[in-house]
């Protein structure tokens, strides 16, 4: 079940004054957030430990399937079997050749999604001509105008994820609802995936351990491999690492955004911005 990717060029991104998102969010509640334990992964590798936040506003039919497989074991000692440096980390199958899934059934694309046209858990942070850059949860996102939302039915405009370093993708074959067990772990930046495939995640730690990841088309042996794979809600409290992330929705993180729009300039991209994170135990 090996994936297709092709690249394609960056938009130029235009600024947009933070200013009005700074005073939308300042409001909001504090810095820092716990993520919902029942959406965080922790994935042990030999090369390390990996966590990460799904986000079920993205994705929630591919969050409840990975979080369903996780739960029964499936991924354990799975390995990285596709592993391209300037691109992804792919693994999630019992074959460990791309060959391979579980016994469900493959998954409707959510290449997509609908979100209000303002307010809920939409940050703004941009724009790219018409269309409008922010966050959801650690998720950095575009979308159509918010304006548009008066003109649509259900009041929400079409938006999609942007495929970051960290970002956790599902893989699939040709057609689009094929997508079962197989996911990868951005290395870099690669925006010819937005649209094309479903993102329902982002690593909040462990990036350099998804960059460590012994690289290979297939991968010769020994390839890495994921020790475990388990929901953090399941980890008993005196063993389940403490995350706290930086919540987009508040005043410091827009402030964080505006520095880095003012350090890169015309050169910008909304994957220029990490999420900070804290995980601790």
């Amino acid at each position: 079940m090996k994936s297709a990717f092709r690249a394609l060029g960056v938009a130029a991104l235009a600024l947009v004054s933070a200013s009005a998102a700074s005073a939308q969010v300042a409001a909001q509640g504090g810095e820092w957030r716990t993520p919902d334990p029942e959406n965080v992964l922790v994935v042990e590798t030999n090369k390390g430990r990996i966590v990460a936040e799904l986000v079920p506003e993205a994705a929630p039919g591919h969050v409840e399937r990975v979080r369903e497989l996780a739960r029964a074991g499936f991924y354990d000692g799975l390995t990285f079997f596709r592993v391209i440096d300037s691109f992804m980390a792919q693994t999630g199958d019992p074959k460990n050749d791309g060959t391979g899934g579980s016994d469900k059934p493959d998954l409707t694309a959510e290449f997509t999604f609908r979100r209000p046209g303002s307010g809920g858990s939409f940050t703004p942070t941009g724009k790219i001509g018409s269309l409008e850059t922010g966050f959801v949860g650690p998720l950095a996102v575009t979308s159509q105008s918010s304006m548009l939302a008066a003109m649509t039915a259900d009041g929400k405009v079409q938006t999609w994820a942007n495929f970051c370093p960290g970002v956790l993708g599902m893989a699939r074959a040709g057609d689009p609802n094929s997508a079962n067990s197989q996911f990868f772990f951005m290395r870099q930046h690669y925006p010819s995936l937005e649209k094309v495939y479903t993102g329902f995640g982002r690593v909040l730690s462990g990036l350099d351990v998804v960059r460590a990841i012994k690289a290979g088309e297939p991968v010769p042996d020994p390839q890495d491999k994921m020790l475990s794979v388990k929901v953090l809600a399941d980890i008993p409290a005196d063993k389940r690492p403490t995350v706290q992330v930086m919540d987009t929705r508040s005043a410091a993180f827009v402030e964080l955004v505006k520095k880095k729009q003012a350090e890169l300039g015309a050169g910008y991209n909304i994957c220029d911005v990490e999420v900070p994170a804290k995980v601790s135990k």
